[in-house]
């Protein structure tokens, strides 16, 4: 077997078991790490900001211990404008310590989205073709922007309240360390709450989060143009909003249940919390009635000062817990687009081809979409050669394979046995930008980008000149329609290129294709949805843009096949004949039944009795055609927003 040949993408099962979480947090911290030098910074001013607010108690105990009491008005001024100072150093190394972490924060957002986004884009196809854009869309959106808190806040506040519990308690047990053990007592059973908080939440979460998806799936392909058009001719609005209505329904449970989980729990916490101060006194009181050692007031107020100031850390390191805990769901399912395999990949040391001829071969061809899967092949045994400059046209019935084999030359799929050659090179072996160079591809679902047309045009070349762009749409048979727009080349072309016809936007795709002049076209059915007068001046761009150039099309339209140099007939994804338009007509096989039958069609059905195919009238027959009749059973690509079919 050649070392190419594997599997086509699988998508992983939809309950993958949960990473272990020691791990899933060490990878966590590793989106941090480019950022150390900052965050060392940020622990600096955590651990200065955390030692002066620990300051305050310690002088407020000696303004009331020595500066009162022994009437010292000079000490008593210094006393309270070092706590004045500490409040002000306090707020001002805060307000650092925000601006760091956030910018830190926002950049781990950044590189997480930017990573998932490279990730999909290096996704196979079928990836796509199986995954709703939807949830696609919430991956990046929702998951990544639920993440925020986490990313930006929460991980400076677990080392800036963790810095100030460890401060607190250490100025605690120097004031008193028979009050510390008191106060600490019951911190054990509200870490061990907390967690079962934190874990509750999780579970909410992935669950609300994949409602989430659902719901920006919904939203997606119900409110495109193509959705709402459907939705409209069919009388299925009311149907459609009581359906985005239950979705919402279930979303609005999910956050109730995920806003309240253990929120009697956390709020029992608070009040223990704040009952401490009570406690401490009457710790203190009793002591003092039995005869233990006395208590100054100073340290008193000190200590119950200190314990305040344990609270809030202290809680907010609870309710941090909680948080990341709710946080690993949304890392999770980060991180499973992340580790997504992808299987079309550039080798080790790729082909670099300085020039391309376009000679085009296919070797022993074989497809399958899933290997696992019982059944026919898509492909088997495909031996084709098309030499640089020459065309070979694919026929068939819908199902055969046609677009599936033309995918397979710029590897939008990997062939799962034998090989394809570009000028001799297996395409595997060459790199991305050689072969993005090398074969251009016009297909019959054109996609347009709700931008202008001159941007659309120069998404195939950004240095494009405005005189290269108007001679590729001159070529295309486009410029004048497009000069006779109030903006000209500066109109917006609308959601998906709704604001032109099928023929415009179908020569706008070959203009766009022109001016990126690629050796090797593919024109997978690109006439087959327009009508006969709009075929007529596609051809013409068709043709423009095939001279000279190595090209393989898939076709329905007899006007697009008879003057290939080579013609295939596919059946079940096996090579069932081949041979010029001559002589296919002369085999009086599959092709020329084909052929009667386009011209039955033509005819109205007058032709039933027409002459076998392979006689002279049957090559009349065939030449008198109508240019829009169809050699297959209808168009293969039968979802305005799906590129190619699962079976074609």
């Amino acid at each position: 077997m050649h070392p190419h040949e594997q599997s086509t993408w699988t998508p992983p099962s939809r309950d993958p078991a949960e990473p272990k979480e020691p791990a899933q947090v060490r990878r966590i911290l590793r989106l941090f790490r480019p950022y150390r030098g900052r965050l060392a910074v940020v622990g600096l001013l955590v651990g200065a900001s955390s030692l002066v607010s620990v300051a305050s108690p310690f002088l407020l105990r000696e303004i009331l211990d020595t500066a009162i009491p022994q009437g010292r008005t000079g000490l008593l001024s210094l006393l309270a404008l070092g706590m004045i100072a500490t409040a002000v150093m306090t707020s001002v190394f805060g307000v650092l310590q925000t601006l760091i972490s956030t910018t830190v924060g926002q950049r781990v957002m950044h590189d997480l989205r930017t990573a998932v986004y490279a990730q999909l884009q290096r996704m196979p196809l079928a990836f796509f073709t199986r995954t709703r854009t939807g949830e696609v869309q919430s991956r990046i959106a929702n998951d990544i922007g639920g993440m925020q808190a986490t990313v930006t806040s929460t991980a400076t506040s677990l080392v800036s309240n963790l810095t100030a519990v460890v401060a607190t308690v250490v100025a605690m047990l120097a004031l008193d360390w028979r009050l510390t053990v008191v106060s600490l007592l019951l911190l054990p059973v509200f870490v061990w709450i907390s967690r079962r908080v934190g874990r509750e939440r999780k579970k909410i979460t992935t669950q609300r989060q994949k409602q989430m998806a659902a719901m920006a799936a919904t939203v997606t392909e119900s409110l495109s143009v193509s959705g709402i058009l459907l939705g409209r001719t069919m009388g299925r609005a009311d149907s459609l909003t009581t359906s985005f209505a239950e979705e919402s329904e279930r979303l609005v449970d999910l956050e109730v249940r995920s806003s309240m989980a253990g929120r009697w729990r956390m709020s029992t916490i608070g009040i223990v919390m704040a009952a401490m101060p009570a406690l401490i006194y009457w710790a203190a009181g009793l002591a003092l009635q039995s005869g233990g050692p006395a208590i100054s007031l100073g340290t008193l107020v000190a200590f119950v000062s200190l314990q305040q100031g344990l609270f809030r850390p202290a809680v907010s390191l609870l309710s941090t817990g909680v948080q990341m805990q709710t946080s690993l769901a949304l890392f999770q399912r980060i991180f499973e687009y992340l580790d997504l395999p992808v299987d079309i990949t550039e080798p080790a040391e790729p082909v670099r081809l300085a020039k391309i001829s376009g000679e085009v071969a296919f070797e022993g061809v074989d497809f399958h979409y899933d290997r696992e899967a019982s059944g026919t092949a898509t492909l088997s045994g495909i031996d084709l050669a098309v030499p640089a400059g020459g065309s070979l046209a694919v026929v068939g019935a819908t199902g055969s394979g046609k677009s599936t084999l033309s995918y397979l030359v710029p590897r939008l799929y990997d062939v799962t046995g034998g090989r394809v050659l570009l000028d001799g090179v297996d395409v595997r072996d060459l790199d991305f930008d050689t072969l993005a160079r090398a074969v251009g591809v016009v297909s019959q679902e054109t996609y347009l980008f709700h931008a202008s047309v001159a941007d659309n045009l120069r998404f195939a070349k950004p240095d494009a000149t405005d005189e290269e762009i108007e001679a590729a749409a001159r070529a295309a048979q486009i410029h004048d329609h497009i000069d006779s727009l109030p903006d000209g080349y500066d109109t917006l072309v609308g959601e998906r290129g709704y604001r032109f016809s099928g023929g415009e936007k179908q020569r706008l795709a070959i203009a766009r294709t022109i001016l990126r002049d690629p050796p090797v076209l593919i024109l997978d059915e690109a006439t087959s949805a327009l009508d006969t007068r709009t075929e007529h001046a596609v051809q013409r761009a068709i043709d423009a843009l095939s001279a000279g150039r190595t090209t393989i099309t898939i076709a329905h339209r007899l006007s697009t096949v008879r003057d290939a140099d080579q013609i295939v007939v596919l059946e079940s994804g096996r090579i069932a004949e081949r041979g010029t338009h001559e002589q296919l007509l002369a085999q009086d096989g599959r092709y020329a039944g084909l052929v009667r039958r386009d011209a039955e069609s033509a005819s109205g059905g007058a032709a039933a009795g027409a002459p076998r195919a392979g006689t002279a009238d049957a090559g009349a027959i065939a030449e008198g055609a109508a240019p829009g009749a169809a050699l297959g059973s209808g168009s293969e690509q039968t979802n305005a927003g799906a590129v190619v079919p699962q079976n074609v």
